[in-house]
């Protein structure tokens, strides 16, 4: 039975309809690259930092890299204060963090980055539903961009182009052309990953739940795919409610709809920072 009545929801938009998506690149100018991101009030932080060294379990003569990520959400993100948390990531956090930074590295080549050590940031300012989602969404255009940001520093490299073993400190590393620099980057990131969010609510689908969808969905569902047409995690959960094989096929629709919105959201804003 659901939980709700629709009229009761006082709905803005239509059930296919996406939330509006901003995007406000360089944010912050500390970071290697800096995405504030709004989906509807949910507004996501996302920086890309480099660190100087690899992980310390990475071996000393590595030739790929690695890419981590972190989520938190800030005390005056929800409507009573979320405390921080001081001593690490807890149970939710920990499992939202894990699941951004495995679905940034679903959509890059490791090898083809190279000995470098990434991390995004994912601060939530404003929760409003759907926050690992705008989280991954958003992290992506902020490890892209910073990656293109390594590239252009001469940092990151084809491994033909590297400084070998041998090479002694005059070493200077072969520039590359503007049509090498983006074949890298094509290498390096080969598709861009997104995720949203889907629900069943009595016998319909919405797309993108806010805090008020969520919060009465009898389903919801997060999917996280890449550009090319593959998936990278789904997580679907009855609410104290089940749903049958062809309702999962019809979020699964519905979700690959939003996904195509997001990665030509992500294309177009990092093609206005060529």
């Amino acid at each position: 039975m659901a939980k709700f009545k629709e009229a009761d929801l006082e709905l803005t938009r239509e059930k296919n309809e996406m939330r509006d998506v901003e995007v406000e690149i360089d944010f912050t100018p500390n970071a290697l690259a800096s995405v504030l991101y709004k989906q509807g009030d949910t507004v996501v932080l996302a920086c890309c930092t480099r660190a100087r060294n690899l992980p310390r379990w990475f071996p000393r003569d590595a030739t790929k890299g690695w890419v981590n990520a972190e989520y938190s959400l800030l005390p005056g993100s929800t409507d009573s204060r979320f405390q921080r948390e001081r001593r690490g990531a807890k149970g939710r956090t920990y499992e939202i963090e894990r699941l951004v930074a495995r679905s940034l590295r679903a959509g890059i080549d490791l090898e083809e980055l190279g000995p470098h050590s990434l991390t995004v940031d994912c601060d939530i300012l404003n929760a409003d539903g759907g926050t690992r989602c705008a989280s991954i969404t958003a992290a992506t255009i902020a490890l892209r961009l910073g990656v293109r940001r390594l590239i252009d520093q001469g940092l990151c490299l084809p491994a033909a182009d590297r400084k070998p073993a041998d090479a002694g400190r005059d070493w200077v590393p072969r520039k590359l052309s503007s049509a090498e620099k983006t074949a890298h980057e094509a290498a390096v990131l080969p598709v861009d990953v997104a995720a949203i969010s889907v629900g069943l609510l009595g016998d319909d689908v919405y797309l993108d739940l806010d805090y008020i969808l969520d919060s009465n969905a009898d389903v919801d569902m997060n999917v996280i795919g890449t550009s090319d047409g593959m998936l990278v995690e789904v997580q679907g959960t009855g609410e104290e409610s089940t749903y049958s094989r062809a309702q999962m096929n019809e979020l699964m629709d519905m979700a690959e709809k939003g996904l195509v919105n997001l990665y030509s959201i992500q294309q177009k804003t990092l093609n206005n920072q060529s």
